[in-house]
């Protein structure tokens, strides 16, 4: 049976793996001027920070709709005999709910809650492709994939809260005391949902490598298969390279992916972010 695994933008996959694993991007769409964009074909993450530093604004995100899942699903079962579909978080975006709509039309697409973001559905997106290849039922995979989304640890930190105040989900007075006190949240995927964990204080280069080392030294429980290392366009190589060797240094993992964050999780997160995300046992 010939499987097509697909998955929305936000899960950041870089080129290189996309290709590697065949695996197809639905986009979600990126509000501009009241223009919709879509994610990362019509509009770069870079072109979203020039757009909000220039004092015009924010963007604001759009869940990808019934119809795009449709035609998609409709598309890929030409050539396939299944679908297996990975989405960001059903407490995050509509993408879910949408899918799950536009399935209803088909017998055989498996739509599944990642109930994650960025890379962490990436993950899911990755090993569903390897099942696929492997030779798996659909069925079975659906299966697999819902039960380790359960086992993934997301968490990112972030430099400024500039653009999570801008867009409306933070406060004023939270961004200015962040500002003022140099802290650098950790934010932390739990439960499908996103909360603040530890509080960091200091310059982000500095602060990221402590991070780092929190959430892998000693550790035990880590599944040691894959790593990712994602971060938005304003992290520089020096620093993502310094990231790399203390996850190193803290763990071995059989893969090392580094990605960049797509327009969706960027216009939210910022300039500088960065975050590491696993598979726990």
């Amino acid at each position: 049976m010939r499987i097509k695994v697909s998955a929305d933008s936000t899960c950041d996959l870089p080129k290189e793996i996309i290709e590697r694993y065949n695996i197809s991007i639905i986009p979600l769409y990126i509000i501009k001027d009241g223009q919709a964009y879509r994610d990362g074909l019509e509009i770069t993450p870079d072109e979203i920070f020039k757009y909000v530093d220039s004092g015009a604004g924010i963007c604001s995100t759009s869940a990808v709709n019934i119809p795009d899942y449709r035609d998609c699903f409709s598309e890929y079962l030409k050539e396939y005999d299944a679908v297996i579909h990975v989405n960001i978080s059903s407490k995050m975006s509509t993408c879910h709910q949408n899918a799950l709509a536009a399935a209803e039309e088909f017998k055989n697409v498996y739509v599944v809650d990642s109930r994650n973001l960025s890379t962490g559905s990436g993950h899911l997106a990755i090993d569903a492709a390897q099942m696929a290849e492997a030779g798996m039922d659909p069925k079975d995979i659906f299966d697999r994939l819902n039960e380790s989304a359960g086992k993934l640890e997301v968490s990112f930190i972030i430099d400024t809260l500039k653009y999570l105040y801008k867009g409306g989900r933070c406060s004023a007075l939270a961004a200015l005391g962040a500002n003022v006190l140099k802290l650098k949240p950790c934010i932390e995927v739990r439960d499908g949902a996103m909360g603040v964990g530890k509080k960091y204080r200091g310059n982000f280069d500095k602060v990221i490598i402590q991070y780092v080392h929190d959430r892998l030294a000693g550790r035990t429980d880590i599944d040691s298969r894959r790593i990712f290392i994602t971060s938005t366009t304003g992290v520089s190589k020096d620093i993502i390279k310094a990231v790399r060797d203390e996850v190193n240094a803290c763990q071995k993992f059989d893969e090392i992916c580094e990605s960049y964050a797509g327009c969706t999780i960027s216009n939210h997160c910022g300039t500088v972010c960065l975050g590491i995300l696993f598979f726990t046992k």
